[in-house]
């Protein structure tokens, strides 16, 4: 019994982690995409409402861990340097 509960425990965690795996690559996509979008934004060009929108965006893609922005902007193919945004 306790074996048979334990293989559904661990069925359980891995299908989780798979889930996990592909909410995080999903959700990388959309950080390089959106490190990208605001490293190539000439943020005084826009209407007050988008440039204090880009503001957030870029501080928030600016917090993140080096390591996490780098993995994004691999899923993007971006050649940016983290550095520049």
């Amino acid at each position: 019994m306790t074996d048979n509960m334990n293989k559904q425990e661990v069925d359980m965690l891995r299908e989780e982690l798979e889930m996990l795996m592909i909410e995080r690559s999903s959700l990388l996509k959309v950080v390089g995409a959106a490190a990208v979008l605001v490293s190539n934004t000439e943020v005084r060009s826009l209407p007050l409402e988008m440039a204090e929108a880009a503001d957030v965006l870029a501080k928030s893609v600016n917090d993140l861990p080096e390591e996490t922005l780098k993995d994004a902007l691999e899923m993007v193919h971006a050649e940016s340097d983290p550095r520049d945004l």
